[in-house]
């Protein structure tokens, strides 16, 4: 099942997504599918009439995921981790599909980095890998910008992962996803930049969600941004970024200065 969040007559309501790409459509449902129990209402919308936002703003956290692709920790010039290696965003981080971020002005080195997001459906602590599936409510595309310059000063990395719209998340939530081998690609202005699979990841899944759950008691609605494959590059004012995750859809963000 696919969920999307928006907005339509200046209401934000969730809806399911039914229909083949490029001709969806939206079935209304009554409450919050991450809360409260839900039911689809006889009332549909396509999905051109109305503004997609993000799919979930989390209440909690965004737990994120670094160097869990070989290849792109070797880009990066950085040795493969022994360990998921975790930084946070925060939620002011998040934006929608289609939505501009301004591009913070004390950076001039921001990068794009296309994941698989997964969105936790449950109060959990200490999950057991078998039992992950039990405390994911779905699953949506990512980019995880960064400003390289200030990764690189600063030591920490709140700034450089954590600016106003440095997470771009949507453009819905797929709840019934295998991820052991979905591609994972981002285009910059319709050019293919990266296409990797979840395939490679150091850490599947299952197994970061359990570790993170060892760290951190997870609520409902917090996202784990998985890691991004090989291809990471600059990119600056009027870009046009383009994630897609197989099974998931497209998720587009334009920059501005």
């Amino acid at each position: 099942m696919r969920i999307a969040r928006f907005t339509h007559e200046n209401e934000i309501h969730y809806g399911t997504v039914h229909g083949e790409p490029g001709d969806e459509t939206l079935q209304y449902l009554t409450g919050d599918p991450l809360y409260v129990g839900v039911q689809e209402l006889d009332r549909t919308v396509d999905v051109s009439e109305v503004r997609l936002l993000a799919p979930v703003i989390p209440r909690s956290k965004i737990v994120c995921v670094g160097r869990n692709y070989a290849d792109h920790a070797r880009e990066m010039g950085n040795d493969v981790p022994t360990r998921p290696l975790l930084f946070f965003k925060p939620n002011t981080a998040v934006s929608g599909p289609g939505d501009p971020v301004t591009l913070p002005s004390w950076t001039e080195e921001v990068s794009y980095e296309a994941e698989l997001a997964v969105v936790i459906g449950r109060m959990c602590k200490d999950v057991p890998v078998e039992r992950v599936p039990e405390v994911v409510f779905g699953y949506t595309a990512a980019n995880d910008l960064t400003a390289r310059d200030a990764q690189r000063t600063d030591g920490q990395w709140a700034r450089a992962k954590g600016f106003d719209g440095a997470c771009p998340l949507g453009p819905w939530i797929e709840t019934e996803l295998d991820t052991a081998a979905l591609t994972v690609r981002s285009s910059v202005n319709g050019e293919l930049k990266q296409d990797g699979n979840t395939e490679d990841m150091i850490f599947d899944v299952p197994t970061l969600v359990s570790y993170v759950s060892e760290a951190f008691t997870l609520l409902p609605g917090d996202v784990i941004l998985t890691g991004t494959p090989a291809g990471v590059g600059t990119v600056d004012d009027g870009d046009r970024l383009s994630v897609d995750v197989e099974g998931i859809g497209e998720l587009t963000t334009v920059l501005r200065r």
